[in-house]
């Protein structure tokens, strides 16, 4: 009789499942299949430290990070290729046009440094080792881990304040993500009723997600107006007016996100103390910082 696979074992099959079904299209350049590979590592990350903490957990989670940051330059630039896309009628056009070839010209390298990266793992032995890895402990329970990321998450949106620094906002989408992951695991694994909290992550991520890939893109456009093939000054104050557009729209994303914080920390306390009530919560999220 077939032994029945664990939940947790099931979750690691549909992780690793979904990385090695993206990540060939991934390599011919895909940018849908790219994004899906990327969010797959971030996912099958979250859930190794917890099916197999020891030194093998680790070079399983080595492998995993570097395929996560191998595809992530190349995800960052068709971000940035798809946003100036939404933008050629807001802005103008020879602008639009210069940094897109500039951002296909970079893509285009950045796709072979991807390329080598990936070819390194051999996407077989590393779904048999982490299928394995998942049959060591059929009874993971991360509602400590998603406790611990709730807790680091008040900590940097408490840091990040209410002014609009991208560094420190940068941390709480980092910290946002991590959390909406290890939440996903303790959803499916042990069936907790997730579904409102997740969406709010969901929305939390996207707009900080938004944000980010409008910085990214800025700090894009500086860089072309600054290299030694500098563009003329007519050209230069064009792409001045599309940075003065992104940022405009990282303020706004800004406002929303103001709206969204309270909702998030309230979030942050209910998952670090699910019983204890809002101020014993508090009090050790607030240890936690």
């Amino acid at each position: 009789m077939r032994k029945r696979r664990s939940p947790t074992e099931v979750l690691i099959r549909l992780r690793v499942g979904a990385l090695v079904r993206m990540l060939p299209a991934a390599r011919k350049g895909d940018r849908e299949s790219l994004h899906q590979a990327r969010v797959a590592t971030r996912r099958l990350r979250e859930v190794l430290p917890l099916v197999d903490p020891g030194a093998r957990g680790q070079r399983l989670r080595r492998k995993v990070r570097r395929l996560t940051r191998a595809l992530g330059p190349v995800r960052e630039l068709d971000v940035a290729l798809e946003t100036l896309d939404a933008l050629a009628g807001e802005v103008p056009r020879s602008a639009v046009a210069h940094l897109k070839l500039a951002l296909k010209e970079e893509r285009r390298r950045m796709t072979a440094a991807m390329l080598h990266e990936v070819a390194r793992v051999d996407l077989d032995k590393l779904r048999r080792r982490v299928i394995a890895a998942a049959r060591l402990d059929p009874e993971v329970d991360g509602r400590a881990r998603a406790a611990r990321r709730a807790a680091r998450l008040y900590s940097a949106i408490e840091a990040a304040g209410s002014i609009y620094l991208p560094d420190r906002l940068h941390d709480v989408r980092i910290a946002v993500k991590k959390l909406r992951y290890a939440f996903e695991l303790v959803h499916r694994v042990n069936g907790a009723r997730a579904v409102a909290r997740l969406r709010r992550l969901r929305q939390a991520q996207d707009l900080l997600g938004r944000m980010h890939d409008l910085e990214v893109l800025i700090a894009r456009v500086r860089g072309v107006q600054g290299s030694p093939q500098a563009p003329t000054l007519s050209l230069s104050a064009d792409l001045d007016r599309l940075v003065r557009r992104l940022e405009t729209e990282c303020r706004q994303l800004h406002g929303q996100y103001m709206m969204m914080r309270p909702a998030i920390l309230v979030l942050c306390t209910q998952i670090v103390a699910p019983s204890d009530g809002r101020r014993r919560g508090k009090a050790r999220l607030s240890s936690a910082a």
